[in-house]
């Protein structure tokens, strides 16, 4: 895929276009199918373009956030982890069962993990009963 820098020569107007490969804008234009996005003119032209040029401290930088979203990744997992061994997995039941626990007030239980929508959790919250949410990659995904 190649971006394209174009103006209307109509209404000077400047739009990017993408094409699968530069002949392709070539033909496009001999056949008179390009056109401006604001007047509908075929008097389209490229314009001048700066190329994309990747600088080793580009790639550096790359590597570095791609190994930082990679360590991040790594901890989510562990606390995932954590969390599967030391608590109890309620599924989508999770904002009934914080409820009888938190109303019951069961002093020894075992901490629960589940699902539950953007209300359930903000009902949760205005109710006094405190929940975390946390980042979870689903097990296909580790």
């Amino acid at each position: 895929m190649i971006k394209y820098n174009l103006k209307c020569n109509s209404c000077y107007k400047n739009f990017d276009s993408w094409f699968s490969f530069s002949r392709e804008y070539e033909k496009l234009k001999k056949l008179k199918h390009l056109m401006c996005l604001f007047c509908n003119s075929t008097k389209v032209e490229k314009t001048l373009m700066s190329p994309n040029i990747q600088s080793s401290k580009n790639k550096t930088a790359l590597v570095e956030s791609h190994q930082k979203t990679k360590d991040i990744k790594n901890t989510i997992k562990n606390y995932q982890n954590f969390i599967k061994r030391n608590f109890e997995y309620v599924g989508d039941n999770f904002a009934y069962k914080v409820r009888t626990l938190h109303y019951k007030k069961v002093k020894n239980f075992k901490g629960i993990y589940g699902n539950a929508s953007k209300e359930e959790i903000s009902d949760l919250n205005e109710e006094g009963i405190t929940t975390d949410v946390i980042p979870w990659y689903k097990d296909i995904e580790n």
